[in-house]
């Protein structure tokens, strides 16, 4: 492994400076000469350490007053995003930014699965369909994320196009934290079950545009779980005069040749 240089390593520093809240956002960092004395290094090396944060956005220098910190959610680095989330900082932002990535990338590749799906896709998605109905009905948080990521992983590799996964791939510990919050609780888990039925049986049925919508209509419910429970999580407690979000699964039976 190549070892770090001294920019590397000082900019490494200042991030664990702002991730652990010692400089919060719209705040000044220390002078470039203190940051050298405390660093044993030249200024001239802060001075690229500093470049190499402010290529990230992750700070801004203002000519003749310093160097302040941005929000996270103006962060452009994808290591430090990842840092931010993975220790809850802007994770709402993060979260939210997740589902608008997931929309657009898993929308399309429904749209693709339909297209190109092999048998031994939906067989892998079925798989995953019935792992997570196992799951919820044991209560097991991790068994229902684990089966949740696998439905999607199935439907991104059915789309036949190998740069697909990669885009995500990189995502996948945020995607499972972010997973793992909103399946904490029981209706969201059967919102996902009665989508992926849906998003399977249309991506089965050939029809690229349905595959599309109902992956769609799936990131909408998803979007609208994470609104009310982790968003506004004291909605998500019924009370006098409140009633529980609707949830599809609780609707009466349609005698029909329907599509779940």
């Amino acid at each position: 492994m190549a070892r770090k240089s001294l920019v590397e390593s000082v900019a490494e520093e200042l991030l664990e400076r702002i991730l652990r809240g010692e400089v919060g956002p719209h705040e000044a960092l220390p002078p470039e000469a203190q940051i050298a004395k405390e660093n044993e290094v030249s200024r001239l090396t802060v001075r690229e350490a500093l470049k190499a944060l402010q290529a990230q956005n992750i700070v801004r220098v203002r000519r003749g007053l310093g160097t302040f910190v941005n929000p996270p959610d103006e962060w452009t680095g994808l290591e430090a995003i990842l840092k931010a989330a993975s220790r809850g900082v802007a994770s709402n932002q993060v979260a939210l930014r997740l589902l608008e990535v997931r929309r657009m990338v898993e929308t399309g590749s429904a749209e693709l699965a339909a297209q190109h799906v092999t048998d031994e896709d939906l067989a892998a998605m079925e798989t995953a369909v019935r792992e997570l109905e196992r799951a919820h009905e044991a209560q097991d948080l991790d068994a229902v994320t684990g089966a949740d990521m696998a439905f999607h992983d199935a439907v991104l590799r059915a789309s036949g196009n190998p740069f697909v996964p990669v885009l995500l791939g990189q995502l996948s510990q945020l995607l499972y934290t972010e997973r793992r919050a909103t399946s904490a609780f029981p209706e969201v888990q059967r919102h996902a079950i009665r989508h992926h039925r849906l998003v399977l049986a249309a991506i089965a049925s050939r029809d690229p545009a349905a595959a599309r919508q109902a992956m769609q209509d799936h990131i909408d419910q998803t979007y609208e779980d994470y609104e009310h429970y982790i968003a506004h999580p004291a909605a998500a407690v019924p009370g006098p005069g409140r009633h529980p979000p609707h949830d599809p699964s609780s609707q009466p039976e349609q005698h029909s040749t329907g599509d779940d």
